[in-house]
């Protein structure tokens, strides 16, 4: 039986750890041929070495998202090595420093905005005029957070940057409506990455009354995000663009 991305092309950033792996080998699963990035080389490796183990096809290659010539490189890389994209995970990011307005620095806020928000644009750029040359188009799936549909305190930077991944995410959806090309975000709340390990460790009150806000009682598997972004790009979403999907145990429907 095939899977949901038999036969795809898929390339996912910020795929070395966290969602980001879990995510690559949901895809591969389903069927993709996964290109593997990140800024981390071991890590990156480290995943496409588990989705070859598990019978699937994979390759890494390293990238910062944050640097134009890179993304540029590493779409360029996939078309040379694969003649098409036909799905793509935004999913790199980083959370910064926990810091009220007044006391965020400029060098945090220009770290989130440079990785989580401009990343994510110069990914989409690049997918895009390559997705353009293609009969059937493509979609994409970026990593925004439920901190692109609400605010939270100590996370200014982080809370705007995600909210301009779902604006950014709404405007391309529509642009490229009819053109076969679908673009949407995957809204994560609190799931158990190395992430969330370093909120607990630092801010173990801070995670404790996360978990008590949790409709469900629990944090998320970043498998969870993984499987929704592969429904994303698959065909059974066929009629599904410029939705900012929360992946997130109720939290925003409280």
């Amino acid at each position: 039986m095939s899977g949901l991305l038999e036969g795809k092309i898929a390339v996912i950033t910020g795929a070395g750890s966290g969602i980001g792996r879990a995510s690559a080998l949901c895809f591969a699963e389903e069927g993709a041929t996964v290109v593997v990035s990140d800024i981390d080389i071991t890590g990156g490796e480290q995943t496409a070495d588990l989705i070859k183990q598990s019978g699937g096809a994979a390759s890494f290659a390293k990238c910062d998202v944050s640097k134009a010539s890179e993304v540029e490189a590493l779409i360029s890389g996939v078309v040379a090595a694969h003649g098409r994209i036909d799905c793509a995970f935004n999913n790199a990011g980083v959370e910064g420093e926990w810091a009220p307005v007044h006391i965020c620095s400029e060098e945090n806020f220009d770290f989130n905005y440079n990785v989580n928000l401009k990343g994510v644009f110069l990914c989409m750029k690049y997918e895009i005029q390559q997705m353009l040359k293609q009969e059937d188009g493509g979609s994409i799936v970026n990593t925004a957070s439920i901190a692109g549909l609400v605010g939270g305190k100590n996370l200014s930077a982080y809370v705007a940057a995600k909210h301009g991944v779902v604006g950014l995410t709404k405007s391309a959806a529509l642009e490229y409506a009819t053109k076969k090309i679908r673009v949407n975000a995957v809204c994560p709340g609190a799931i158990k990455t190395p992430m969330m390990e370093r909120l607990i460790e630092e801010k173990p009150a801070m995670a404790a009354a996360m978990m008590a806000t949790e409709p469900v009682g629990r944090f998320g598997e970043p498998e969870e995000i993984g499987r929704a972004a592969a429904w994303l790009c698959s065909g059974q979403a066929s009629f599904v663009t410029g939705h900012a999907m929360p992946v997130d145990g109720g939290i925003v429907a409280a």
